[in-house]
């Protein structure tokens, strides 16, 4: 039996988001500064940037899978697995981390303890599946956590214009199941638009798609009937989700707030191209 104290009940702290197994806290202020920190702390505190974390209460999942690292501690009958079934299901894990940009490896915590996971600035979105049909695909770089019932899959692209041309990749994450995800996002949850198309088509300059149902088709495609149409609009190419389902949008792309470093490339043909040379590399030396 355990009981913690000065966390949940401190008065610096308040609980934000709470959704199937997972609790959100955020801190009030930031206490822990030192004179050299102290000036970006005040600024961090103005500007609404604050400390968050994710609590999970195991007790009411069958078990929760989360990014290599990201767990900071747990108390209580709280068991760690890798969660790999084989030497197959490991080279799946390694192919899907590399194209995705997530860790191969994501640990699974289970049992009946809390498990609570590193601090973060981003803000953190809980997104229930079941809202989704079971099925949504996410931009790189979002999933932080999930409920074991969820399965994790590699969805690809229906064409290589829209990973060349679109920035996103020929491979992204999908969550099949029901059940509850953490993500980490750049905007906070009440700045995220979602558009709802019924056999229609939503398009967008930019990578400014953090999910979407898996149901559309997405492509790339020229802002205008033309290419001089296009490039008379200043606009390009531009993303294109068409058919009937959900797009989730942030107001910023991923690009913009220092969450991303720009001097790594976004070309969805680079990152693929440099995910599957390094997959190709780790076998030929394993085999070697």
């Amino acid at each position: 039996m355990f009981k913690i104290n000065n966390f949940f009940n401190n008065d610096d702290v308040d609980i934000i988001a709470q959704k199937g197994p997972f609790q959100v806290i955020q801190y009030k202020r930031d206490l822990s500064v030192s004179p050299d920190t102290a000036m970006n702390a005040y600024f961090c505190d103005e500007m609404n940037i604050r400390k968050r974390q994710v609590i999970c209460n195991l007790a009411a999942s069958a078990g929760i899978i989360c990014q290599a690292g990201a767990m900071q501690w747990t108390v209580g009958n709280v068991n760690a697995t890798t969660g790999v079934k084989g030497a197959g299901d490991f080279l799946g894990k390694l192919v899907k981390g590399k194209v995705t940009g997530e860790s191969a490896i994501k640990p699974e915590y289970v049992g009946d303890g809390v498990l609570v996971l590193e601090p973060t600035y981003k803000h953190i979105i809980l997104l229930d599946t079941s809202t989704w049909n079971g099925r949504v695909v996410l931009d790189d770089g979002l999933f932080l956590a999930c409920d074991a019932a969820i399965n994790q899959k590699l969805v690809a692209r229906s064409n290589v214009s829209s990973a060349v041309l679109g920035g996103e990749g020929l491979f992204n994450l999908a969550l099949e199941g029901i059940g509850v995800a953490a993500l980490e996002c750049r905007c906070p949850q009440e700045e995220l638009i979602e558009i709802e198309l019924v056999n229609d088509v939503l398009k967008v300059d930019g990578n400014f798609a953090i999910a979407w149902s898996d149901s559309l088709n997405f492509t790339v495609e020229r802002s205008g009937k033309t290419l001089v149409g296009s490039a008379a609009s200043g606009e390009g190419f531009v993303n294109v989700y068409r058919g009937t389902g959900k797009v989730l949008l942030a107001p910023v792309d991923r690009t913009i707030g220092g969450f991303t470093n720009p001097a790594t490339p976004t070309s969805g043909g680079s990152k693929t191209a440099s995910a599957l040379g390094s997959i190709i590399g780790g076998i030929a030396g394993a085999i070697d």
